[in-house]
């Protein structure tokens, strides 16, 4: 079972090495993985980081979300030939 606070997006990107991910719930979390397992990994803990740094600055950290969605998809920027 995989457990993250917040929604995840994880898309593919155009050098296969890489994939991109951010959270939809969590403003200003981004990352990037070498493989889908990686994201979720990084994610998983980066979020925490992210919320805990959020308030050292004072500011809000939304609520965890109650049913958070992982999605997988292609980086809506390439260009498929």
């Amino acid at each position: 079972m995989i457990t993250l606070p917040y929604s995840l997006v994880i898309e593919a990107t155009d050098d296969p090495d890489f994939f991109g991910f951010y959270s939809v719930d969590l403003d200003g979390f981004t990352g990037i993985g070498h493989s889908i397992e990686d994201c979720l990994y990084k994610a998983r803990w980066g979020m925490a980081d992210h919320a805990q740094t959020l308030r050292e600055q004072g500011l809000p950290v939304p609520t965890p979300n109650p049913n958070p969605t992982i999605v997988i998809q292609n980086d809506s920027k390439l260009q498929l030939a």
